[in-house]
């Protein structure tokens, strides 16, 4: 597998292209349902790029329901399904309504995943729910990006429904329903941004504490709260101070 690939100069970029390189492999059927994927030190030579850039890339396909990862034996191809139907592409987010518009998506679809999750979750879906968020906490904690970990708890939820339409619907959505999934993290993880990190995770520990306790009312108010919080701080930062 050879493709011509620039390294970009910013580490969301790389990623971005790495994703869109194995996606397009994927699409086009070079890469075919049940084909192991080359070892990350095989991705990293090839596409000139860091194991983190080929972790987080491996992490968003992942969530996406293209591949999936048996530990100790490798990455596999699992194909796109159904889930090419419907696609909001990086470059349709380019403005603040843009962003907005899909977060309004989802505070509407995912309030009631919540709630629904909260009914219907075995115990397997909150082991799942709590290595995503295990997953998140520790890339915060080393400043590295945590769109993967973050896009996989909110997948989990969608899972957790036991509907699998609300599960395809968030892998169409992929990676570019995080907002932060554009902004910059080739820059220093300062103070700031740490501590905004740490209140989205604690917002969904909030959502996971509602499903695992059942209590649907409540899941889907944690959800909507957070997600309406996350619509809020995209305003706020497009403002400015």
């Amino acid at each position: 597998m050879s493709h011509p690939f620039v390294p970009a100069r910013r580490t969301r970029s790389l990623t971005a292209d790495l994703v869109q390189s194995l996606g397009d492999s994927i699409r086009d059927g070079r890469l075919q349902p049940g084909i192991k994927l080359p070892r990350e030190a095989d991705l990293m030579q090839e596409y000139g790029v860091s194991r983190t850039v080929v972790r987080e890339a491996i992490s968003r396909l992942q969530a996406a329901g293209m591949v999936e990862t048996r530990h100790g034996i490798g990455t596999f191809v699992v194909g796109l399904g159904d889930a090419t139907t419907f696609r909001i592409a990086p470059d349709q987010l380019g403005t603040l309504n843009d962003v907005i518009a899909v977060l309004e998506l989802r505070i509407a679809v995912e309030s009631e995943a919540a709630a629904l999750a909260a009914a219907r979750r075995g115990e397997e879906h909150l082991r799942a729910m709590r290595t995503a968020l295990n997953a998140f906490a520790a890339a915060v904690e080393e400043g590295r990006d945590a769109v993967g970990p973050d896009f996989q708890f909110h997948l989990e939820i969608a899972r957790a429904t036991q509907n699998p339409r609300f599960a395809d619907l968030m892998g169409t959505l992929g990676g570019t329903m995080i907002p932060r999934a554009r902004l910059d993290v080739d820059e220093p993880l300062t103070t700031q941004r740490r501590d905004y990190l740490r209140r989205v995770n604690a917002e969904h520990e909030s959502v996971f504490n509602a499903i695992a306790n059942r209590d649907a009312d409540s899941a889907r108010a944690a959800m909507r709260t957070h997600l309406v919080n996350s619509r809020e701080r995209r305003r706020r930062a497009a403002v400015g101070p």
